[in-house]
């Protein structure tokens, strides 16, 4: 007789839902249902906080990227789940004499599971940093930050978004930590397989119309870039000019966004993939026309969700305001957990959070009234 399999049992708690806003971090918890939420905070209240992260590799290590101020851009770092909190003691900062500072650091991302205490940073402007001791202290990728290529790539310091150009999206592949991605806004995707000691642009078959014709290798405009749920060689991007998706070892982008209505468009800031099915993902759209407003395009906000690689996109706002929120999502600002069916979160540049247990079919408000969001990360354990 073949041994009985056991269901697993469901997490106890969800790990917080981490709220980095322009005036503070606020963290959320829920029960095992995900129907009840608890809410602590604010930390750094005052602070400009880009982005927090949990350490999905033991989910004790959670890291803050803050401008503080008068007193300049920094790290912030917790060892016991956000309890206490120090700041770096060498946060990230571009070579002495290279003539560039750090305005403030915009992206963290944990390093490859197989190495535990490593963390990337991406910046504004566009640079690239790394930690191996739980962000602790940070060192420039001077294989990046000192390529010959680094300023055709990046452009300007105005040649960007407008609150100042930035790099995000770093992803390592999970299966070997020497593949890196990162992304631009300006510059466009780019690639490294010798843990960044030498990069190339991978953008064929990104159409931009700001970009003279045929369309150059560089100079693109990213809002984010994720891997697929469970296929690593898939890699999804909203961007400037649209939905693409990657499917390596090709180096061409797919129009994906065709399959979004007209009066809506495929332009929005964040993209979110489902965690193990690399066919679905979900996108936050905005209103792209005249003077790009950002904002819920004719006020009614909706996430679409594609569940057949971008072929087509279903639109999922039941919950949602029906009418008159002129609000938007930033890149950061939309996240999931892991669990099944898997959870979405979402905060608004009008300080709301909204959070969806099954997988965006329906959405409550989870908290209001705080400072514009400008990311939200979640980990479930």
């Amino acid at each position: 007789m073949p041994p009985m399999s056991r269901t697993p049992k469901p997490p106890s708690r969800l790990t917080p839902v981490l709220v980095a806003t322009r005036k503070g971090l606020w963290a959320l918890s829920s029960d095992a249902t995900r129907a009840r939420w608890t809410i602590t905070g604010p930390r750094f209240l005052g602070h400009n906080l880009h982005h927090a992260m949990i350490d999905p590799r033991d989910c004790r290590h959670w890291l803050a990227a803050a401008r503080t101020g008068h007193l300049g851009p920094t790290v912030f770092r917790s060892a016991n789940r956000g309890r206490t909190w120090t700041e770096a003691s060498k946060p990230p900062a571009f070579r002495a004499g290279s003539g560039r500072s750090v305005d403030h650091t915009f992206w963290l991302a944990p390093g490859h599971a197989n190495e535990p205490g490593s963390w990337y940073a991406g910046s504004s402007p566009q640079g690239l940093f790394r930690s191996t001791d739980h962000g602790a202290t940070w060192s420039g990728v001077e294989g990046f930050n000192e390529h010959p290529q680094r300023k055709a790539w990046c452009g300007g310091d105005q040649d960007g978004t407008p609150d100042g150009p930035k790099l995000h999206s770093i992803l390592v592949d999970p299966r070997d930590p020497s593949h890196l991605y990162v992304a631009m806004s300006s510059g466009g995707v780019f690639e490294s397989t010798d843990t960044g000691a030498d990069w190339k642009p991978i953008n064929r078959g990104v159409k931009a119309d700001f970009l003279p014709q045929p369309t150059p290798e560089f100079g693109h405009d990213p809002h984010c870039v994720r891997f697929a749920g469970g296929n690593p060689d898939r890699l999804w991007q909203q961007n400037h000019c649209g939905l693409y998706r990657l499917d390596r070892p090709s180096t061409d982008w797919q129009d994906v966004g065709g399959g979004m209505p007209k009066t809506v468009g495929a332009i929005g800031l964040p993209l979110v993939a489902h965690p193990r099915d690399p066919d679905s993902a979900w996108i936050f759209p905005m209103d792209s026309t005249d003077v790009w407003p950002r904002v819920s395009p004719g006020g009614r906000p909706a996430c679409y969700r594609t569940a057949d690689g971008g072929r087509t996109w279903k639109r999922l706002d039941r919950g949602l305001p029906r009418g008159q929120a002129w609000w938007t999502v930033k890149r950061q600002a939309m996240t999931q957990d892991s669990r099944d069916p898997v959870g979405l979160y979402f905060g608004t540049t009008s300080g709301e959070v909204w959070g969806s247990r099954d997988e965006g079919r329906t959405w409550n408000l989870l908290m209001r009234n705080l400072p514009q969001i400008h990311a939200v990360e979640a980990f479930a354990h």
